[in-house]
């Protein structure tokens, strides 16, 4: 599908939600660039860099890393683009979503849409048991999409469960999503820019439903 302009996209969800997932299907049928930013933050722990040093106690307790710090992430991360993006699991907060706000603005652009992927809490804890993630692409899915010996359906590499996928820190990270993001997502349906779509369809569903919001914008 193409589009008649850069779209800039935003993908809020609980943990587990399928964000990564849809996102990378949503902006490789768009053509945009795509940014998941817990996998972001995994890779830079796993490479010891001075961010992931940051990140590292705070990921491995289930918690979101401060807004300072993800703000400067996603303006570095920004600024390399030339075309629309989606963005997975940023804003987390309304200080995050009035920086990108403010971002946009001061370049003469603006947000097209934000999409809030809702998966009742049972599910969620049924996905994060399943879940598996490559280490070499960021792949993630469940572990019977794995091919045999456990191996990443798009490269090959090694994919297993991550590190922070324990019951606790998904209660952990649900709770934070539930009082920081969740009044993101009000801010958006309050600016008619939210589309909320039911998530605990099977995924090829869930991608075809969040490609007909964009329907009407083909060329």
């Amino acid at each position: 599908m193409s589009v008649t302009k850069p779209l800039r996209v935003v993908l809020l969800g609980p943990p587990a939600s399928g964000k990564g997932t849809q996102g990378r299907k949503l902006a490789a049928a768009l053509g945009l660039g795509y940014l998941g930013t817990g996998a972001l933050l995994r890779e830079n722990v796993e490479a010891g860099s001075d961010l992931g040093k940051q990140a590292e106690p705070i990921l491995a307790r289930g918690g979101y890393l401060p807004d300072d710090l993800m703000c400067s992430i996603l303006a570095d991360w920004l600024g390399r683009q030339r075309e629309g993006w989606v963005l997975d699991g940023f804003p987390r907060s309304l200080a995050q979503a009035v920086f990108l706000d403010d971002w946009l603005a001061k370049r003469g652009h603006k947000l097209d849409a934000a999409i809030s992927l809702e998966v009742p809490v049972e599910e969620l804890l049924d996905r994060i048991h399943d879940r598996v993630e490559c280490a070499g692409c960021r792949w993630s899915g469940s572990g019977n999409q794995r091919l045999e010996g456990g191996k990443c359906p798009v490269c090959g590499n090694p994919a297993g469960p991550r590190s922070d996928d324990s019951d606790e820190n998904f209660r952990s990270r649900h709770a934070e999503f539930e009082s920081l993001t969740q009044p993101v997502i009000s801010r958006y349906r309050q600016l008619g820019m939210l589309y909320s779509c039911d998530a605990s369809a099977p995924q090829d569903e869930v991608a075809l439903r969040l490609l007909q919001i964009f329907s009407n914008r083909s060329a």
